[in-house]
């Protein structure tokens, strides 16, 4: 994939960014050594590599789900303009 100046400067619109004309050709530039080097990575054999989360072998951590604060319905619905059963009732806004 190659990228030119055109290009660069859409991009540039689409994400909303301010980019001088001055900098759209080195853009250019700096955006297809980076896919060359993503096009690199394709041709990398990782057939039998496992997927990893993290250089470092590691365990997670894993601890028992335990309510440490709950039970507070009735305080929390004071602050509700309008509620019913512990619920928030709020207006209807899809027909």
């Amino acid at each position: 994939m190659s990228v030119d100046k055109d290009t660069v400067r859409r991009i540039a619109k689409l994400a909303r960014l301010a980019v001088p004309e001055a900098r759209l050709e080195p853009m250019a530039g700096e955006l297809n050594g980076i896919f060359q080097w993503v096009e690199m990575l394709g041709e990398v054999k990782v057939d039998g590599v496992p997927a990893m989360t993290s250089v470092v072998a590691q365990k997670l951590k894993w601890r028992e789900d335990q309510v440490t604060d709950g039970g507070k319905a009735d305080e929390l619905m004071i602050n509700a303009p309008d509620g019913t059963d512990h619920f928030f009732v709020v207006p209807k806004v899809v027909e």
